[in-house]
């Protein structure tokens, strides 16, 4: 079965290709490379053995996305996971991240509708739960008030989903809420790659461990937490990878309850960014330089997930520990800087 995945040169998008060409999906992959490198493609090839089929254009751009969705009317299902990430950004730059974020589903689920392809697996995020009044959070968890243009664009996303499914139902979908993907494929091939300044606490780390920068900054200790840190749900990025592909034999099979469905992605445990530093510190063998700053707007205090729903409707539960995460995106940092020994 030939299966799109957007995004697939990003981050998550290149794992979850992976884990659909060992299989036994054929994969096209849609990405108009403005936050990943073209040469990801060479190192899927080199863990698989199969390079995917690749086209480089803006899905937020109509015409483009049109044709593509004619020449593929034989497509079995569409991973979107194409869209601008950074919460810092996008509160500077909010329309651009209207525009990339949300026209580019329009488009897609306008192509699906047009050339009869029913199947969309969507990435969304936890951002849409906010503070949850109770953890941890389950799918029915109210959706909070989203604090960046980024998180509204994932709550915007989930609604025209939902909306178009109900007039039109011959589509399915599924939702899966992300928590903190981490880590790198054990090849040491593939891992995240951040242009510019990263947004995420692994790949500060690993620079700073690596010698690319001079200080981490953790931001804010005086959270209502053991350690005063904030907690996040880490996940490493190949169990969430195998959880797409979980939700999309799913849907494949006929297995949906209703069209519409939504999974929490963790590991249904909390870990500080102390302990996140200090299991790096462990398995690298390296001492952080650390400093601690004062908290970031808008950032959650602590969450994680309920992932009961995920486990036992998709057969599928994340099974990679936090040393596992931490030391993967170690030897991945190795291997883009030249240092790694087999």
């Amino acid at each position: 079965m030939k299966i799109l995945v957007t995004g697939g040169t990003g981050y998550i998008g290149s794992h979850t290709v992976v884990e659909l060409q060992q299989k036994g999906y054929n994969v096209v992959v849609v990405d108009n490379l403005s936050n990943s490198r073209i040469e990801v493609l060479d190192n899927i090839e080199k863990i698989t053995g199969i390079r995917p089929e690749f086209y480089q254009f803006d899905l937020s751009e109509q015409e483009p996305t049109f044709r593509f969705f004619r020449d593929h009317s034989d497509l079995a299902g569409v991973i979107h996971f194409a869209a601008y990430k950074a919460v810092g950004e996008s509160v500077e730059k909010p329309l651009l991240y209207y525009r990339n974020n949300i026209l580019s589903l329009i488009n897609i689920l306008e192509g699906m509708l047009d050339n009869g392809i029913a199947h969309l697996v969507f990435s969304s995020s936890c951002t849409v739960y906010g503070q949850p009044d109770e953890l941890p959070v389950r799918e029915t968890s109210p959706i909070k008030e989203a604090i960046s243009p980024y998180g509204n664009t994932k709550q915007i996303s989930e609604e025209i989903i939902r909306d178009t499914i109900r007039a039109f139902p011959q589509i399915k979908a599924i939702l899966l809420r992300y928590f903190n993907p981490i880590g790198a494929h054990s090849s040491a091939l593939i891992g995240e790659l951040p242009l510019g300044i990263p947004n995420n606490l692994m790949p500060f780390i690993t620079q700073t461990a690596i010698g690319k920068r001079e200080v981490l900054r953790v931001y804010g200790n005086d959270y209502n937490t053991p350690d005063g840190t904030a907690i996040r749900d880490y996940i490493h990025v190949v169990d969430l990878s195998e959880a797409h592909v979980a939700a999309l034999n799913r849907m494949l099979q006929n297995k949906m309850k209703n069209n519409y469905e939504i999974f929490n992605l963790g590991t249904g445990q909390g870990h500080t960014v102390l302990e996140v530093i200090h299991s790096f510190e462990k398995v690298s063998g390296v001492k952080l330089n650390y400093v601690f700053t004062g908290r970031r707007p808008g950032d959650v205090e602590k969450v994680w997930a309920d992932t009961t729903y995920a486990n036992q409707e998709l057969g599928w539960k994340a099974q990679r520990s936090l040393d596992e995460m931490t030391l993967s995106a170690w030897r991945w940092e190795l291997r883009l800087a030249g240092k790694l020994n087999e």
